[in-house]
């Protein structure tokens, strides 16, 4: 009976005749890379000047270092288009580097200490300091190295048509846009309650570099000699080694995801916040910016999700005021670890699956997460990232243990309602072949991402190291082979040359200092 209601919406869906408009869906990938000198040392050197302004371009910037590539495709129609798109940027980057190599792993090696991650230049405007001055923040809050861990984000809209086709089927006749945030916010509570599935299934980080933790005391395993790990682990960045929340824990302060205006009014009180630990970093020390703030949260993005509804902001305009202002548009989902079996860093199969999934939160009951069912949502993700491979590992459900096979099987049972009906919109059999691959996956963990990399590890008698440049370097090799064609590669230089003049024409139009342009924005609603 748990799934009463997602099976009642999707036979609506398919009585409706309009179940082609789940087909228009649209689909925007963002990976990040960290470019690494020949010995595998993350890059000391700048961003590329021949990849445009790491500001302005749309389709090539960097995260919290210089030396963190953020690789960032349009909304496109299809999961080949995806993935084709960012196939294209990865070819274009790789025109482009000397001597350099993307990591092909989530987690970082050869961390030769804070000082050597250079934090993210964005130029000499008032948006681009405070971009710096943000991560910044973050390097003194939470440490460089947290910060340089990379993953792939998944970012999923539905049509405009189902949105009509849906709110018609739901009987309600009130606002549209407040329909349609309500809907995303019931799917992004979904995602947290069983977003555990993604690290088990895709999670591709159960080892670590001992270099990573700078000697910290750890209750993570010796491999070998220069590497930690977990033997059943999926993802030790989605781990208690990850980037976490645990600060603002401290403080008392939680997204609350019951709908869009409370999500909106939480992290409006996390950033106005003051909070002592960060008061005794300094705000501006001798003249120089340490952190934006010292709240809570410097900005929105700072809270560290798993999902996140998103809506695209306006110039100068802050992320929560413009969910206020337009709604939901779409969601991100957060905590695929880069595939280091695939040169793209993630692959089709993950994407159909992905989109099963995101579906099959939406049109499913969505009740308001109590206090309860958070601790086990926090629960159950390290749960799975430090222990999902291990035989009969249970996680927590309605407050009690329940093993994590019959529940993912469950789940899996459930969603083939939904990879049947992507399959007949879209004309194919790729959703139902990626939904039996996971269940395998759930039947046999050693087919899993994680349990492949610790069995190659072992094989070739490496640590996580060796594993992670031997992968980058046939990568290297795969995209250094495969040039673009002369359309493709004049479009990216175009974007590259005209990003550039577009950040020298903001820097040259900011008619306020950074004092001043600070203290408007956070006063702006």
């Amino acid at each position: 009976m748990v799934y009463q209601s997602l099976k009642k919406r999707l036979n609506q869906i398919v009585d409706s005749g309009q179940a082609a408009c789940l087909s228009e869906s649209l689909i925007g990938l963002e990976k990040e890379s960290l470019r690494v000198a020949e010995t595998g040392s993350i890059s000391q050197t700048s961003h590329p000047a021949a990849l445009g302004s790491a500001l302005t371009n749309p389709a090539i910037t960097t995260d919290f270092s210089e030396a963190l590539l953020e690789l960032i495709t349009p909304p496109c129609s299809s999961v080949k288009q995806a993935l084709s798109y960012l196939d294209d940027i990865q070819r274009f980057v790789y025109s482009k580097l000397e001597n350099e190599t993307l990591w092909a792993t989530s987690m970082p090696c050869v961390v030769r200490g804070a000082d050597s991650i250079p934090i993210a230049q964005y130029g000499d405007s008032n948006v681009g300091t405070m971009k710096t001055v943000y991560r910044r923040g973050l390097g003194y809050r939470y440490g460089r190295s947290m910060q340089v861990i990379a993953g792939v984000h998944f970012n999923y809209s539905v049509s405009d048509s189902f949105w009509d086709l849906y709110q018609k089927l739901q009987g309600d006749a009130g606002d549209r846009q407040g329909f349609i945030s309500d809907q995303y916010m019931g799917l992004v509570r979904n995602m947290l309650r069983y977003g555990w599935m993604i690290p088990y299934l895709f999670g591709a980080s159960p080892a670590v570099c001992k270099s990573f933790l700078h000697g910290k005391p750890t209750m993570l395993s010796d491999f070998n000699e220069h590497t930690f790990y977990e033997p059943y682990a999926t993802s030790l960045r989605m781990g208690d080694i990850g980037y976490t929340n645990s600060q603002e824990d401290m403080a008392g302060i939680k997204a609350d995801y019951s709908s869009i205006d409370a999500y909106v009014k939480s992290l409006q009180c996390a950033i106005e916040k003051p909070f002592s630990a960060y008061e005794d970093i300094g705000v501006k020390v001798d003249g120089e910016y340490r952190q934006l703030n010292a709240n809570v949260l410097q900005i929105e993005n700072e809270y560290y999700s798993t999902v996140r509804p998103k809506q695209i902001a306006q110039k100068d305009e802050k992320p929560a005021t413009a969910l206020h202002k337009r709604g939901v548009s779409y969601v991100e989902i957060r905590s695929i670890d880069v595939n280091a079996f695939d040169p793209l860093g993630v692959n089709d199969e993950q994407l159909y699956f992905l989109e099963i999934f995101v579906l099959f939160c939406l049109l499913q009951e969505s009740p308001v997460l109590n206090q309860m069912e958070m601790t086990e949502v926090d629960m159950n993700l390290v749960q799975v990232a430090h222990f999902g491979r291990q035989p009969e590992v249970e996680l927590s459900r309605h407050d009690q243990f329940v093993p994590l096979k019959s529940w993912a099987l469950e789940l899996c049972d459930a969603m083939q309602a939904v990879a049947d009906l992507l399959d007949d919109v879209n004309g194919c059999d790729s959703y139902s072949k990626s939904l039996s691959e996971q269940v395998e996956c759930i039947n046999d963990p050693s087919k899993t991402p994680s349990a492949r990399m610790l069995e190659e590890m072992r094989e070739h008698e490496e640590g996580f190291f060796h594993f992670a440049q031997r992968k980058s370097l046939k990568y290297l090799d795969y995209f250094k082979s495969r040039e673009l064609s002369v359309e493709r590669q004049q479009f990216f230089e175009t974007l590259s040359r005209d990003s550039l003049a577009e950040q020298l024409l903001i820097e040259n139009f900011d008619s306020l200092n950074f004092d001043e342009y600070l203290q408007q924005y956070f006063l702006s609603n």
